[in-house]
């Protein structure tokens, strides 16, 4: 039997949640899939199972769509160079239509320079048909092709309306200048320019929206980046260079200090400190010695080793969590849009409004009958044109996340700006996002006989040679409080212990509770101290002489300066506020109550960080996450809304919907409030819109002339479908100039 495994192919074509829907169903019909979760932000499909690949890719294609199979970096890299073709593509598209359709508006409409449509001018309009045509082709092909798709599957969408607008548009016109006589003289009007300037604002929202929503694959990119292609191989004795792939099971690897572990395995020989802040999120190297556990692409900060790999390939850590943000990402809930669930309801309405218009004015309307049905249906599908209603989100998400911008807070996607309106629960790290990330000296504790500053100048001196946190903290400290380093000689380094060197002849000695054991201290005297350190989190080192110890510093990583507050502002507006740290529950006990946070989860590894945040979805809990690690991606791309801390790493910011430059947490109340605001206005916009058509369309389709003898006239109907589209656009804007606190 075929061992299932997961496949990822690249989509081309889809346009809205109903394109979604489509690519699921048609996979998920392919023998052998056991799932299929489509992603529309990353334009990709993960496939479960033990399908055909050429079956899978046949499917998609007969669904209307494009796909190819993606295998490794290569298929990433290609598929962020053809996005970036196609946003440049949809900026040529907007700049094409938009220039020829405001030359014809400014010059007919507004200038009247253009001559008419009898005589010689005839020729001049038919060749701007033609000309309209070319364009509409080059710059709407797409909506066109979308369109007749949707309709071979009997279903229709935004592309099928903007297909109908802009096609009714252009062919009515194109009537009127070839059978001008066949019309009332108040429908002589052309609207090629309505058509052009309707394709021209859908582009240059997609185009927007796809800037927005930035490049998803920039989270994996930057995991696989983790992970070096080679990899310094014992064989036979000798030391040779490999590709990763070439590397088997069982193999001796040397790890040089500086260099990323390359997989999975475990110390042979030597001993190190290993920065794992990438599983953890936390700060302080872990020392690991002959018989201890690496993890690929987690740090050597000191030291050579080697090691005997356990786990190659998709079996090692980094692969599951690649493939855990990949899943994450899929499984996102797609937010189906309002405009297409609109759509879906009034394209056929509308279709079925204008046939029966034309159908009642050619039997019971004045003559000439086959001029006023065709004026009278042909204007119903002009003003029911959607740019209003397409413009409705992308508008007012663009407006929001430029508000969002000038507050500091870069939002990915419109979907995390629509979601996180209706948050009820924030999830945030501890390390680096509730905390500053790096420890500190928090107390000084010196024997009776020294000063603070006289131990402090010691232990900084003693650390000149050492890039450990804990060194880097001491000579923070020293060197905020203005002291000079000291003289030493003799240094040496006992990994696991601390150091020891000599200053004016006196050794001293600076490190845990086991280097002062292993001098045969006396600790009693400390203890009392000791335990206060504990309960306050902080980190004991010791500074002694060969005869007794003579301080104890306390070191740990403080909050930061806003996370009270913020954390606060947040519990104010109804929001369940919920603590995760990889940290000892000790410690992360003490920062929550310092907080006032009151569920706090600690020990965490990005596995079970991610099961939390499934469980508070399980509860129906929607659900923000906020972090600044690797260990974080997985959780991040799970929640309804993941938020980045600025300052954090490049795979946390790539992995979330939301990134807080700087790293201050005031921002999740702004980016909540902005949140609410946009969705606001979304609805605002919908909803006029909407009404829009409902009183325009029967009064298009002539429900007014039996009583007052006045039928719309196309060229009003153009107008007021123009208004509506700057109604749109004026209410958006109205969120730059939201108060926010």
């Amino acid at each position: 039997m075929t061992t299932p495994a997961n496949l990822r192919l690249s989509i081309a074509g889809m346009m809205c949640a109903g394109c979604v829907k489509a690519v699921e169903t048609a996979l998920s019909s392919v023998s052998g899939v056991e799932q299929a979760m489509v992603n529309l932000a990353e334009r990709t499909a993960l496939v479960k199972g033990c399908p055909n690949e050429s079956e899978l890719v046949q499917a998609v294609r007969k669904a209307g769509f494009d796909a190819a199979i993606m295998r490794g970096r290569q298929a990433d890299t290609e598929k962020e160079a053809f996005e970036r073709a196609q946003y440049k593509q949809l900026w040529q598209r907007t700049g094409v239509a938009g220039l020829a359709g405001g030359f014809l508006f400014i010059a007919d409409m507004l200038l009247g320079i253009l001559p008419s449509m009898h005589g010689s001018g005839h020729w001049f309009w038919l060749g701007v048909s033609l000309v309209t045509l070319a364009i509409m082709v080059y710059s709407g092909g797409h909506f066109f092709k979308g369109a007749w798709q949707q309709l071979k599957h009997r279903s229709s969408n935004m592309d099928t309306l903007i297909a109908l607008g802009t096609g009714t548009a252009w062919l009515y016109s194109t009537l009127v200048v070839l059978f001008p006589a066949q019309f009332p003289s108040l429908a002589h009007h052309a609207y090629f320019e309505s058509a052009l300037v309707i394709i021209a604002f859908i582009n240059f929202g997609h185009a927007l929206e796809m800037r927005a929503r930035g490049q998803t694959t920039q989270a994996i990119k930057s995991l696989m980046n983790l992970q070096p292609p080679m990899a310094l191989t014992i064989r036979n004795g000798v030391e040779i260079e490999l590709p990763l792939e070439e590397v088997g099971l069982q193999e001796t690897l040397r790890v040089r200090a500086g260099e990323r572990i390359p997989l999975d395995g475990s110390v042979l020989e030597g001993e190190t400190y290993v920065d794992e802040s990438m599983l953890t999120g936390e700060p302080l190297p872990v020392h690991k010695q002959t018989g201890d556990t690496v993890t690929g692409g987690t740090m050597n900060s000191s030291g050579t080793f080697l090691m005997k790999v356990s786990h190659i390939g998709a079996d090692t850590v980094l692969a599951q969590i690649i493939e855990r943000v990949r899943e994450a990402q899929s499984s996102k809930p797609a937010i189906a849009q309002l405009a297409d669930k609109i759509a879906s309801v009034f394209v056929p309405l509308v279709v079925s409004i204008a046939l029966l218009t034309f159908v009642l004015w050619y039997w019971l309307g004045s003559d000439p009958k086959l001029g006023y049905a065709l004026v009278a249906s042909m204007t119903v599908i002009v003003i029911a044109c959607p740019c209003a209603l397409g413009l409705a989100t992308p508008i007012a998400i663009i407006a929001g996340v430029g508000k969002a911008a000038q507050h500091g807070i870069l939002i990915r996607n419109g979907d995390a700006l629509q979601q996180a309106a209706s948050l009820d629960t924030i999830v945030l790290d501890k390390t680096g996002t509730l905390t500053q990330g790096k420890p500190q000296v928090q107390s000084i504790l010196p024997a009776s006989s020294y000063d603070a500053n006289t131990v402090l100048q010691l232990a900084a001196s003693l650390e000149q040679g050492s890039d450990h946190p804990l060194a880097q903290a001491l000579r923070s400290s020293a060197h905020q409080a203005g002291l000079n380093d000291l003289t030493i000689t003799d240094f040496h380094n006992s990994s696991g212990y601390g150091v020891h060197a000599k200053y004016q002849q006196q050794t001293y000695y600076l490190g845990n509770v086991r280097l002062m054991e292993a001098q045969h201290l006396s600790l009693t005297e400390w203890q009392s101290a000791l335990q206060n350190l504990e309960q306050q989190a902080q980190t004991p080192v010791f500074l002694a002489t060969q005869q007794q110890i003579i301080a104890l510093f306390g070191l740990a990583d403080p909050p930061k300066l806003d996370a009270k507050t913020s954390i606060a502002a947040l519990q104010d507006q109804g929001l369940n506020v919920i603590m995760l740290s990889g940290d000892r529950q000790a410690v992360a006990n003490q920062v929550a109550q310092q907080l006032g946070i009151k569920t706090v989860y600690a020990d965490m590894l990005p596995e079970t960080k991610l099961q939390t945040i499934e469980k508070l979805q399980q509860q129906r809990h929607k659900v923000a996450m906020v972090g600044d690690g690797i260990n974080d991606a997985p959780a991040l791309a799970r929640a309804n809304v993941g938020l980045a801390i600025g300052a954090g790493t490049d795979v946390a910011i790539a992995a979330a919907d939301v990134t807080l430059i700087g790293g201050s947490l005031q921002g999740i109340a702004r980016a909540i409030t902005i949140s609410k605001a946009t969705v606001r206005t979304i609805h605002q916009n919908l909803f006029g819109a909407f009404i829009y058509n409902i009183i325009a369309i029967p009064v298009a389709a002539g429900v007014l002339y039996p009583f007052t003898g006045v039928l719309l006239n196309p060229m009003i109907a153009g107008a007021v479908m123009a208004l509506s589209s700057v109604t749109v656009v004026a209410n958006a804007n109205r969120l730059t100039r939201l108060k926010l606190a």
